[in-house]
């Protein structure tokens, strides 16, 4: 054990001779007396102490000698000593580093022999993780109490970085106990006392810490933020579209320019979020992926639009769907959360309703570019749609409030699917009535899911991961 010289009877190899009083009670137990281990440190000179010689009398085994501070460090690590005992005449700044580097990387008691008196050494030598700095103090007799005294104020330094850590550790929970509460407060409208309890609870049922409960939660809502912030980005691909067109139509072209701009807006929000909040080294490629198809939209949706424009616009806002699912799937296996699953389902149907009304308006407006593949991708929506809004209102993860949406949904996507075109193209009237409905009821399913998605992000099942 660090610290103490003579930690307790067994045989060690190259022990120093038991004395002859004590010699017959160890023979009879066949030990020795296990020695404190030491590594030798004289860089740079040869030996001017016989501490060699002195340490075993001192109940000291030497272990290796190391005549280069750089290497000090790495045979230590090797050896693993109880104590470093140096004879250094004039200590330097590679002496510093190295005793620094072990107090970092491998902590042990340091006792120094030196000539050098100066009081900035001594004062460096101290914050670099000596214990023991005598000067012109060597005595073979004094060997034994100056290693115990490294010893001690090893322990005693030790003990009290520990009850630093401690410290540090419960100011840390406490930070994270109060961004935990503030954050089921907010989703959940409790009081502080009642957040609290919920902690409590939570940490007791699952046999966590406070803060490590606390961590969870803020780490499950980081995720879900980031999950439907991803997500909506998807369906702003698609709404983005959508607005083009009813724009194009003239439907409404006042309210459909004011809701494009406010969808570009969220769209450059959610990216710089995304940016500050998610790992570089994780998701950086992903999201200049994103970046860089997006600053292409947004400069093809400037200015009047035009027929001729239709294709480019909805070949980059498929690119920009496609890209914001890569970066969503990734949050979502990042996020290592079941939970995570239902709000990816959720915020997708944001996009699929965004989707498929862009699709109506291509028809209703007798776009013939792409008019045979559109119908299968339509039907291939409407089936996505449906089945995910079956699994939604399958799962037992429900409120009234979210009971309510769904039916709303539901009520909506009928309504939708009614004002699309069934085999023949509507004109005059009938057509400039179809298309107010497609955006009225797309509107409305996307309003209704941001609502659900919301819900979700806030459940307690989510945010307790």
């Amino acid at each position: 054990m660090i610290g103490a010289p003579f930690a307790g009877l067994c045989r060690t190899p190259g022990a120093a001779p038991v004395p002859a009083t004590a010699g017959r009670a160890l023979t009879d137990h066949k030990c020795l007396i296990l020695m404190t281990s030491v590594l030798l440190l004289r860089p740079g000179s040869r030996a001017l102490l016989p501490l060699q010689d002195d340490l075993p009398a001192a109940g000291c085994q030497v272990l290796a000698i190391v005549e280069d501070c750089s290497k000090l460090v790495q045979v230590a690590v090797q050896h693993a000593p109880d104590l470093v005992v140096g004879e250094v005449a004039r200590p330097d700044e590679a002496l510093f580093k190295a005793t620094q580097t072990l107090a970092e990387v491998l902590p042990r008691p340091v006792l120094l022999f030196t000539s050098d008196a100066d009081a900035a050494h001594i004062e460096r030598a101290t914050g670099a993780g000596v214990h023991a700095w005598v000067v012109n103090g060597y005595g073979a007799a004094r060997l034994r109490p100056l290693v115990q005294l490294a010893q001690a104020r090893f322990e005693r330094e030790q003990a009290l970085l520990e009850q630093l850590r401690d410290v540090s550790q419960r100011f840390e929970e406490r930070k994270l106990v109060e961004r935990a509460k503030g954050i089921l407060m907010r989703a959940r409208a409790l009081t502080d006392d009642d957040a609290f309890q919920i902690l409590r609870t939570a940490s007791m049922h699952t046999n966590q810490r406070l803060g490590q409960v606390s961590e969870q939660i803020i780490q499950s809502a980081h995720f879900a933020e980031a999950v439907n912030r991803a997500g909506q980005l998807r369906m702003f691909s698609q709404r983005l579209v959508k607005l083009h067109l009813l724009r194009l139509a003239d439907v409404q072209s006042r309210q459909q320019q004011a809701l494009l701009d406010e969808s570009i807006q969220r769209v450059d929000a959610n990216l710089a979020w995304l940016g500050k909040g998610l790992s570089q080294p994780s998701f950086g490629d992903l999201l200049g992926l994103l970046g860089a198809t997006w600053q292409a939209l947004k400069a093809s949706l400037k200015g009047k639009p035009a027929p001729a424009q239709v294709p480019r616009v909805d070949e980059l806002a498929d690119r920009l769907l496609q890209d914001a699912e890569r970066l969503t799937a990734s949050l979502q296996h990042a996020g290592a959360m079941a939970s995570l699953q239902v709000l990816n389902a959720a915020g997708r149907q944001r996009m699929l309703s965004q989707r498929f009304a862009k699709m109506a308006l291509m028809d209703l407006l007798d776009l013939e570019e792409g008019s045979a593949s559109r119908s299968a991708a339509m039907t291939e929506v409407q089936h996505d749609f449906e089945r995910a809004l079956a699994y939604l209102n399958g799962l037992p993860l429900t409120t009234p409030d979210i009971r309510t949406a769904l039916d709303q949904a539901t009520t909506g996507w009928r309504q939708m699917l009614a004002a699309t075109p069934q085999g023949h193209r509507p004109a005059g009237r009938d057509r400039l009535a179809r298309l107010e409905t497609v955006a009225h009821a797309s509107e409305g399913l996307l309003a209704q899911f941001e609502s659900l998605s919301t819900h979700y992000e806030r459940s307690m099942q989510m945010l307790m991961g």
